[in-house]
């Protein structure tokens, strides 16, 4: 067998100096390692045996002095405890934590009873662009389970009382008996006449029907706050489902869904903006009005500037949501080429191109995310 003569201390794994607390790690993590429910090894039972042996004598300072003294034979049947099999081991400082994780909790706890919390809820929440950027309140209309007028929410004919479950006695659980090789284990399972409760309604609302709510519209104010993006949620706590038979509310989630501008487009806290310049206008420079989110903004495009170049109006962006100032609005210069000319506007066009000969290629561009990237940098 394999826990005959090997060393305690080689058998939990620590130094004949380990610490009490050393060792009681130490035994978990081996126990857990053969328990048989969990190792199907022929020889686990027996490494679970040696574990708990080996934990039974180092974890008592009488023992294992005796046994630092004289080895096993200090702590035989004459001078100590002989080995265990796996009855009793429940009593063991540290086998309770084993016991939970195998099987789920501890063995004295008992499902809390009470009125069960309603369910969350969700409603869409519909905004503009300029509402997202600079926050909003709004009004948002949804149904939703309200406790019961008629029954006061207790789910039974006015005038009548719940009455306590006769399968568990108002437990709201039901407790069966199994045996097993480590003795009698207590499987406590919710109760499936009244479901957890404790008790059951023999006389159900008329209103109701027992469930001690009624849906009904309810129309709240929400804050929305400057910064928000498409898909976030606000939640609203208890705002939500009210629970059966009188249970606290749960939350309301609103989700949020931004409409698309038609001339800006979102990127974080930053805003893009495409302008178009045409060939004479960006060659010799302009002035310009570009419209941003706080009104018109004079920008000056300077002679030579090529399409895809951008200009960073600091500040002019979204509001961070958890505030701390703005972000940036980038403004991307597209150089447009006419589709049609008029004559004297052809015969202008020409003289210039038979002036200008071919002119380099600029640099290659880059991303749109790239140029936003750097130009926000600084």
């Amino acid at each position: 067998m394999p826990s005959a003569q090997r060393d305690l201390y080689e058998v939990l794994g620590v130094p004949r100096g380990a610490s009490a607390e050393e060792i009681k790690k130490a035994y978990r993590r081996k126990a857990m390692e053969y328990h048989p429910d969990r190792n199907h090894a022929p020889d686990a039972a027996d490494r679970f045996k040696e574990v708990n042996r080996a934990y039974e004598v180092l974890s008592d300072p009488n023992m294992r002095a005796r046994y630092d003294r004289f080895g096993h034979a200090g702590v035989d049947e004459n001078g100590g405890s002989g080995p265990r099999g796996f009855e009793g081991f429940a009593d063991f400082e540290g086998f309770g934590d084993i016991f939970d994780a195998f099987f789920g909790g501890s063995r004295g706890s008992r499902r809390r009873r009470g009125p069960v919390r309603g369910g969350d809820l969700r409603v869409a929440l519909d905004l503009s662009f300029e509402e997202a950027v600079f926050g909003c309140e709004k009004e948002v209309t949804y149904a939703r389970p309200e406790r019961c007028e008629e029954c006061s929410g207790n789910g039974a004919t006015p005038g009548t009382s719940p009455d306590v479950c006769d399968t568990c006695n108002g437990a709201g659980e039901v407790r069966r008996s199994q045996q097993s090789i480590f003795g009698q284990f207590v499987n406590v399972t919710s109760c499936p006449r009244c479901d957890g409760e404790g008790r059951i309604i023999k006389n159900p609302c008329v209103s109701c029907r027992g469930t001690g709510r009624t849906k009904q519209e309810r129309t709240i104010s929400v804050k929305v706050p400057a910064g928000v993006d498409n898909g976030q949620q606000i939640r609203l706590s208890g705002e939500g489902e009210v629970g059966p038979r009188g249970g606290e509310p749960g939350n309301l989630y609103v989700v949020l869904r931004v409409k698309d501008h038609p001339d800006f487009e979102r990127v974080d806290e930053h805003i893009l903006y495409e302008l178009p310049v045409n060939i004479a206008a960006a060659t010799l420079g302009t002035r310009v009005k570009v419209p941003t989110l706080d009104g018109d903004y004079d920008l000056e495009i300077p002679a030579g500037t090529q399409s895809g170049e951008d200009f960073v109006l600091r500040g002019k962006g979204v509001p961070h949501l958890r505030g701390g100032g703005r972000g940036d609005m980038v403004v991307r210069v597209t150089v447009v080429t006419p589709e049609s000319l008029t004559d004297e506007q052809r015969e202008l066009m020409q003289k210039l191109a038979e002036t200008m000969g071919t002119p380099p290629l600029p640099k290659r561009g880059r991303s749109l995310f790239e140029r936003l990237r750097d130009a926000v940098a600084g």
